[in-house]
């Protein structure tokens, strides 16, 4: 009884790690998780089109464009 309140304690878990191993190992939710590794930086970068570099530059030029002071006197004068 006092072995199984142990194990169920998070800070006697801590302050044993033979024992959080030993509960690890014997836990049925860890063994039934999946197991897969994730590594984004291994895949290769997608290229931008010659289309989508336009349209991005299109959108960069408008917002240069506006005249965001006149905008800012507008909004604050209403």
């Amino acid at each position: 009884m006092t072995h199984t309140a142990l194990s169920l304690n998070p800070f006697s878990l801590m302050m044993e790690p033979e024992l959080v191993l030993q509960t690890m190992e014997r836990s049925q939710q860890l063994r039934g998780l999946r197991r897969h590794k994730l590594r984004p930086l291994d895949k290769p970068l997608i290229p931008f089109t010659a289309e989508a570099l336009a349209s991005r530059a299109a959108y960069d030029a408008a917002i240069d464009a506006e005249d965001l002071e006149a905008q800012a006197d507008a909004y604050l004068l209403n």
